[in-house]
Parts: structure tokens; sequence; C-alpha cells
């Protein structure tokens, strides 16, 4: 396996920089930077098909299951957040945020950005690899399960999505919160049902001794980016900024896990 993925890393690594580059030059003409969280979604899913298609130690059948739930699941959010952020809206929030601060350094700030996140695919496809290259035979137990919790996350990540982008686009809901449907229940139900999708590949690695890598790289590496990195931390401090109940939504929401919200205090 391991001469292999060291090919399979190079090999989609450099897709992935030439794709970098290329966005990142059409960024600098249409002045929207966030064409690169739709692309990264997207590299993903390139990752997993190869993934899929050249690791031949790996049982077939997963192979083959492991290409249809991640590209899915990818091309799903890269074409929701090409619909709902790019095509026909103002550049992002934050995007914008570092424009205004970094002046005429910004060029150099979002190609680098661009390049990082070539990397950041790459740690993201080994859950994939860890699966792909897994000899152990299918079906088991486990890639049922994986299926289940997939379908879940997904479904659960596209309601959540779809009940976002009604309520941005009444205008009267303009600088106020979505706090109804799944939103109830957790201030981030489509980083949650993100961060549950990646224990798919835990379970497709299964049986093999790679399942580790699949957990550090897949379900933990996910909860640290979105709780301290590129999450949370960004989301809301945006929020904060644009919204003006949102600091009485944080006291009475969970912030990640769904659970039932606080009652408001007495005053």
């Amino acid at each position: 396996m391991n001469w292999t993925l060291g090919v399979q890393l190079l090999a989609g690594g450099g897709v992935m920089i030439a794709a970098m580059a290329a966005l990142w030059a059409l960024q600098r003409l249409i002045h929207d930077a966030g064409i690169v969280d739709v692309a990264w979604s997207a590299g993903l899913g390139f990752f997993a098909i190869l993934m899929a298609c050249t690791s031949g130690d790996g049982d077939s059948g997963r192979r083959a299951l492991l290409a249809g739930l991640a590209s899915a699941w990818a091309f799903r959010l890269s074409s929701h957040m090409l619909n709902d952020r790019v095509l026909g809206k103002p550049e992002a929030g934050r995007y914008q945020m570092m424009r205004n601060r970094l002046g005429d350094g910004v060029d150099r700030f979002f190609f680098a950005y661009y390049m990082m996140q070539t990397w950041f695919a790459i740690l993201f496809a080994l859950p994939f690899a860890a699966a792909a290259h897994n000899p152990a035979p299918f079906p088991a137990w486990t890639d049922f399960l994986a299926i289940l919790i997939w379908a879940v996350a997904t479904v659960g990540e596209s309601i959540a999505d779809a009940q976002l982008a009604k309520f941005r686009g009444d205008a009267r809901n303009d600088r106020t919160t979505l706090r109804t449907g799944l939103w109830k229940y957790t201030r981030h139900p489509n980083y949650f049902f993100e961060w549950l999708h990646w224990w798919t590949y835990v379970l497709l690695a299964a049986g093999s001794g790679s399942a580790w890598l699949a957990l550090l790289t897949g379900p933990v590496a996910m909860f640290l980016f979105l709780w301290y990195v590129s999450g949370i931390p960004h989301t809301e401090a945006q929020a904060l900024r644009t919204r003006t109940d949102y600091a009485e939504y944080q006291r009475s929401t969970s912030a990640f896990l769904p659970w039932f919200p606080k009652q408001a205090t007495p005053t």
C-alpha cells in the first residue's frame, strides 16, 4: 500500500495544484475567492474516485462503494456551494474582510491560501485510501453500517443547507439568525453532519490495518478543523458582526452536537 499510496497522492496532488492555480487566476478576474471552497469539495470527490480506481489490493466491491458514496457526497456539496455562494452572489463576507485587511498583499495571500487547500485535500484523501486498500471480503456488516451513516449524514446536511438557503432568501430575515428546523438543536447542523459523514470511511476501512488512519485523518481531523480552525471560529465571528441576535443564539443553542435548546433566562 505504501508505494502505491505515495504515487496516488503525488498524482492527485499535482492535479489539485494545477486546478487551484487556475482558479486563483480566475478569482483575480471575478473578484470572488469563494470558488476555492467549491474546488476543495470537488477535489475530494476526485481523490475518492482516484483511490477507488487505482488501489488494486483492495476489494473491488468496496472500492466501487467508496467511489459512489464519497463522490456523491463531495459533488453534492460542491454543487450546493457553487449555487448558494458563488453564482449570482456577492463574495462571502470572510473573503471580503480578507481583501479589506490585506490590501495590495491580498493576491499573494490568496495564492498561498489556494495552495494550502491542496494539502488539506491530500490529508482528507487518506480516509479514502484506507478504505480503498482494505482487502477484507466485501460486503461485511460494517459496510452496511457505513452506508447507513453516509445516508443519514448526507440527507441531514442537505436538509440543513436547504433550510438555511430558504431562510437567507427571504429579505425579512436580514441580520437575524435561523432558529428553526435542524438549526434549533445546533448552531452548525451542516458541520455536524459533515463530521458524521467521515465515519463512513472508518467503517469501510474496518478489518484492515489502516482503519486507524481513516479515524485520525477523517473524524478526528475534521472535528479539529471545524472546531478550532476553518469552521466554527470564522463562521461565528462573522455572525456576531452581522446578526443582531446571534449572541443570544450562542447562549441558548448547542454549538455542535444536536441537543435541545436552553430555556431563556427570566428577566
